[in-house]
């Protein structure tokens, strides 16, 4: 008798009598009104004009970089760990005829881009050998077995790009370093191979001034 008092008082009429699920639709009405109230607001996109922008770009012209020459093998610096804070590492080969850059092995942390310029190289791959002319490009994945040698009688010219570059520099000058020795020390190879992240595939058939 109370309800049906307060229901006429409100000059609802008979209508909420007959339908009492219209007052319990609209308390969870209410209650959706309430919680779609409390959302968490949409998440606002960084201001990209704050950002501080730096001058740190480097510029490597034909010639320059450091050099290290081995029986007319030589490696040339271009991009080095210190430079890129050993995310990437650039180095230009150049192979003299006949000559063996290195034999099958593999990274474990790094890939490897061949991108060669002059010549063809050979590309040793696990299924077997290819003649990488110049403007080819060779992307080797981490656990890849490869190797590259010059098969011609003319120089091969082949730039080398290592991501990340696990300080390959100080790889490049160990090995100027081993292969000068004769005869080389295989132990002495074998730990600098798996110092800078290279393993061979075969321990008997790695050194590269070896047939």
């Amino acid at each position: 008798m109370v309800r049906n008092e307060f229901v006429k008082s409100m000059g609802l009429g008979s209508i909420l009598l007959m339908n009492p699920r219209i007052l319990f639709s609209q308390n969870i009405t209410n209650k959706m009104d309430t919680t779609m109230k409390h959302k968490e607001p949409k998440r606002i996109a960084p201001n990209y004009f704050e950002d501080e922008l730096v001058d740190s770009a480097s510029v490597i012209h034909p010639g320059e970089g450091e050099m290290l020459t081995l029986n007319n093998l030589s490696v040339t610096f271009k991009v080095t760990s210190e430079l890129s804070n050993s995310q990437l590492g650039v180095y230009e080969i150049s192979l003299p005829p006949h000559a063996i850059g290195a034999k099958l092995h593999y990274h474990r942390f790094m890939d490897e881009t061949f991108i060669v310029s002059q010549g063809t190289l050979t590309i040793e791959l696990g299924d077997g050998s290819q003649k990488a002319k110049s403007g080819t490009v060779v992307y080797v994945p981490r656990f890849t077995p490869h190797g590259f040698r010059n098969d011609t009688n003319e120089t091969v010219v082949v730039t080398l790009i290592f991501n990340p570059s696990e300080k390959r520099e100080g790889f490049f000058k160990g090995l100027y370093e081993t292969l000068n020795e004769v005869p080389v020390n295989p132990e002495k190879f074998l730990k600098l191979y798996n110092k800078y992240d290279s393993f061979p595939v075969d321990v008997d058939n790695m050194i590269p001034t070896e047939e």
